[in-house]
């Protein structure tokens, strides 16, 4: 009967189910879920992958799992295309107005995620900047500019999800820069610190800190209150946050205690 009660089912249906499923339980597993619904498990994977890209769930090895609330610690963040398609004006801002904190001969660590690639391309409008990053595509961004600036890109292990490079290598190498500034994209903010979804993205932000004379968190409003499961920096390593919405009180306070400048930018104006 359960069986019966998937055949005929459309994807868009069948996908409503399984999100209703997910908000349930908390976690399904392709097998259950292929059962339930009477679908091939490559169907349930193909269900689950375009759920994960739209943002709707968080699919893992052999099934998927929520997305985590405010202030609960999520596993995963999603793929890189997803997020730039995410809050794509309020990140926008962000880079904009993060741009303007750094003038012609200032040199920066930049790391990869969706909202450093906006910043990039804002970046790229100014002159005479040094740039290490561990992403091509914001050293294209600014290569591809008229702004005479000096570019450095860490090599190491490619990571396809988040198009950029990680590990041992990309350490090392940045290990042989000193930098004024790191620019650092995150996964979350609480009052307790910064945090990201994944070690080794983890690992590079720590190095970049400890390289850098001063550091600049560029994070919009859906990252802040929220925690994940690696802790890069506690807020008092942090020296600005520049994001698109005033913090909660709560946040607001902590970042107050730890001396951190918080920077709104202007949106839709």
């Amino acid at each position: 009967m359960t069986l019966s009660k998937g055949r005929g089912m459309k994807p868009e249906q069948r996908r409503e189910l399984i999100v209703q499923l997910v908000e349930t339980l908390g976690e399904v597993h392709v097998d259950a879920l292929a059962e339930r619904y009477g679908s091939s498990r490559e169907t349930i994977r193909r269900d689950l992958s375009a759920l994960d890209a739209s943002g709707r769930l968080r699919k893992f090895h052999g099934g998927a799992r929520g997305i985590a609330a405010p202030g609960e610690p999520g596993l995963t963040e999603g793929p890189l295309d997803a997020r730039l398609a995410t809050l794509r004006v309020e990140k926008d801002a962000i880079g904009q107005r993060a741009a303007t904190l750094f003038g012609e001969g200032a040199t920066l660590f930049v790391d990869t995620g969706s909202t450093t690639i906006a910043f990039a391309r804002a970046l790229a409008r100014r002159r005479g900047l040094t740039v290490i990053s561990n992403s091509p595509q914001i050293a294209t961004a600014l290569a591809q500019s008229d702004g005479r600036h000096r570019l450095y890109l860490l090599g190491g292990e490619i990571a396809a999800e988040g198009r950029e490079t990680l590990g041992a290598l990309a350490i090392q190498q940045l290990q042989q820069f000193r930098a004024e500034h790191a620019v650092l994209t995150i996964g979350a903010m609480t009052p307790d610190g910064i945090m990201d979804y994944d070690l080794r993205e983890t690992e590079l932000a720590r190095a970049m800190i400890a390289r850098a004379a001063s550091v600049t968190v560029l994070a919009d409003h859906s990252k802040l209150d929220r925690a994940a499961v690696f802790e890069v920096a506690s807020l008092g390593s942090i020296d600005r946050l520049v994001t698109d919405r005033a913090p909660s009180p709560e946040m607001g306070a902590a970042l107050r205690s730890a001396g951190v400048e918080v920077i709104v930018a202007p949106v839709g104006r």
